[in-house]
């Protein structure tokens, strides 16, 4: 087998990141799915676009503060994606709307083969993502979407991945 089609065939579970605390369960699940099966781990942020009229300078002021938060979130997941997987992650930054960034990824890049999207556990629903994606947006996607629920443990994580 080449390399190509090996790396063709490798396994890219996706994982959105953010502040949320559902995060940590999703990012638990994809790395020991993607250790398991030989896949790799890709990591999304999105930054929201900067508000108002701004001036030119204040608007790239703006964008270096997003930026530079952007990578200290990444770095601080990175670092457990790579103590679970061995491996680092790719990763990903995009300026725009969470959930249109995300189509627009997993479009573009047709190495990515599963969504881990984690839910909510609190009673204010699952997350804007999970409901999106869970109903009329996931005709949109190409890939499948996994969900993992907030409120399992770290063993139960481990358990089920």
């Amino acid at each position: 087998m080449s390399e190509q089609a090996g790396a063709a065939e490798e396994r890219v579970f996706l994982v959105v990141v953010d502040e949320s605390p559902e995060l940590r369960n999703a990012l638990r699940y994809a790395c020991r799915r993607a250790k398991r099966t030989g896949g790799r781990l890709a990591m999304l942020y999105v930054m929201d676009p900067p508000e108002g009229q701004q001036w030119g300078a204040v608007v790239d002021l703006m964008r270096q503060e997003a930026r530079q938060q952007a990578e200290e979130v990444l770095a601080r997941h990175a670092e457990i994606a790579v103590s679970l997987t061995g491996q680092p992650p790719t990763i990903h930054i995009r300026e725009g709307k969470s959930r249109d960034e995300l189509v627009k990824l997993i479009t573009e890049d047709r190495s990515i083969s599963v969504l881990v999207l984690g839910s909510a556990s609190g009673g204010e629903g699952p997350g804007p993502l999970v409901t999106a994606f869970a109903g009329k947006l996931g005709s949109q996607l190409r890939v499948p979407l996994t969900i993992v629920p907030g409120a399992l443990s770290e063993a139960e994580i481990d358990a089920i991945s």
